[in-house]
Parts: C-alpha cells; structure tokens; sequence
C-alpha cells in the first residue's frame, strides 16, 4: 500500500516519551524512504486543536504511563479530538521501570476507535518521573538499538502490506482495562496522592518562569511560579527541569511511595513490543 509520511506524535512532560517516538518515527522514515514529521501535544494550547491524519500516514503515537494507564487527563482529547482517516498507528508507552499495565492496550484501542489502523505497539521504559534512580537515564543506549529493532520490523511490515488490516495488532493488556493503579502502604491501605502538588523553595527560586512554560497542564502561575492554581498530574516536568532545583514535593504519602517504588522496582525492566 501507498505510503506518503511518517509522524511522531507524543505527549512527553519530562521528554522520555518524544525522545523514543521521534526515535521511532525517524527510523522508520529513513528505513521507508518518506519524510517525517513531529507534533508535540504536551501544552495545553495544542489539545484545543483537533488533530488530523489521513491515509498514507504512519503514525507513531505515544503518552507516558501514569498509575498502569494512559493518562486519565488526556483521555477527552484523545477521543474527541484525535482522527486517523485510515491512517496506520503504532501507540507507544512509556513506563518508569514499574509496569505498564494496561496502557498500550488502552491507547491501541482509542487509536483503532478512532479511525486508525494499529499495525504494531510497543511499551519502552523511561526515568519515571517521581525519581532520579528508578529507570535512571533511561532510554539509554540499550533501549536505542531495542527501538532501532522494532522501528525495523515495523517498515518490514507496512511495506508488505496490501492493505489496511481489518483488526489490529495484539498488544499486551486485559480487556476489560482493569483501573488505576493504586499505591499503598505496607499494610495495604491505599496512598491518595491525587491533589498533591509541588512546593518552591523560595532560597533557589529565581522567578525565571520555566516551571509554568513546561506544566503540561499549564497549573503554574506565570506570574507567582510559587502558586498552583489547576491540576497536578506529578509528571515532575517543573521538578526536573527546574534549573535551580527548586521545586520539590514534601507530601508524606508521596515521599513513601516514591521510596516504595524504588525499593521493589530497582530492577532493569524491558520494553515489550508486538508487531
């Protein structure tokens, strides 16, 4: 079949996710001979907009894994503002070195739901936004040639392609989507941590305005970075590319689970990829 583009499309808070999707989609153009293309959906003002594609492109469509799914924030968006056109899709996962659930499963059966056509998936792994040890440095270099695999057998299958596939691919997961993920403390009681938002230490705070320009959710203050007036997902973007280090969270039930999640996932987990 007749291919014109391939996209990489990505909502990426600490840039984990754009980094493996441009990865990704770039191979996979060099590979088919076609030109590539981006769209990054992580500022709010872009996912006002409806985004479309349309037969002939081949899409690499990713959004990190929060609590085992695709990010409940995300979800109007996705399935209202999103059309494939009978586009090819490959919905790709990020997880932080935990699991990844049932999100690629999730994400696959919006893309599909969507006008779509899902001819691969994968769920790689990345620095997981609540650390800087579990996952650390992640994609690394490892993880380049695993994507460089995949991006490979994913070109050899649409190029043998005569037409657009009538199911998509099998992808790990459970059907029904079982819920979020829940942390909880040691004698199983689970840690509510969803209205937890970060603190500015106003020692290292510079007033420079990064930390509001980078919230994918646009909830900092531009003009008091020290105040968060909307949602806080804790994808750690202010957190992590705070220049000075001055944003931080001191949420008791946070700081354990964090701690938690270091201690039992301190393993190297592997990505996972279907084609």
């Amino acid at each position: 079949m007749l291919l014109n583009k391939v996209w990489s499309v990505y909502f990426s808070g600490t840039g984990t996710t754009k980094k493996t999707v441009c990865h990704l989609g770039q191979r996979t153009a060099e590979r088919l001979g076609l030109a590539w293309m981006q769209l990054d959906f992580t500022r709010p003002e872009v996912r006002k907009s409806r985004m479309e594609f349309m037969a002939g492109d081949l899409v690499f469509f990713g959004t990190p894994v929060i609590a085992g799914r695709v990010p409940n924030v995300l979800l109007p968006f996705l399935k209202e503002q999103v059309a494939g056109n009978g586009a090819l899709a490959v919905p790709v996962v990020l997880f932080g070195n935990r699991n990844y659930d049932d999100a690629l499963l999730e994400l696959r059966n919006i893309l599909q739901a969507n006008g779509f056509a899902a001819v691969a998936g994968a769920a790689f792994v990345g620095e997981h936004s609540f650390s800087r040890t579990l996952g650390a440095g992640r994609p690394d270099a490892d993880d380049l040639r695993e994507m460089d695999q995949f991006a490979d057998r994913v070109a050899e299958k649409v190029l043998a392609l005569s037409e657009i596939p009538s199911e998509p691919v099998w992808v790990r997961g459970e059907d029904p989507i079982r819920p979020y993920y829940t942390p909880r403390d040691r004698q199983g009681t689970p840690i509510n941590i969803l209205k937890v938002k970060p603190k500015t230490d106003p020692e290292k705070c510079v007033n420079c305005g990064i930390c509001a320009a980078i919230c994918p959710m646009g909830s900092i203050d531009p003009g008091d970075v020290t105040k968060v007036t909307g949602i806080c997902i804790k994808c750690c973007a202010c957190v992590k590319g705070c220049p000075n280090g001055a944003k931080y969270y001191d949420d008791a039930g946070y700081l354990y689970h964090q701690q938690e999640l270091e201690a039992l996932y301190g393993r190297r987990a592997q990505p996972e990829w279907f084609v």
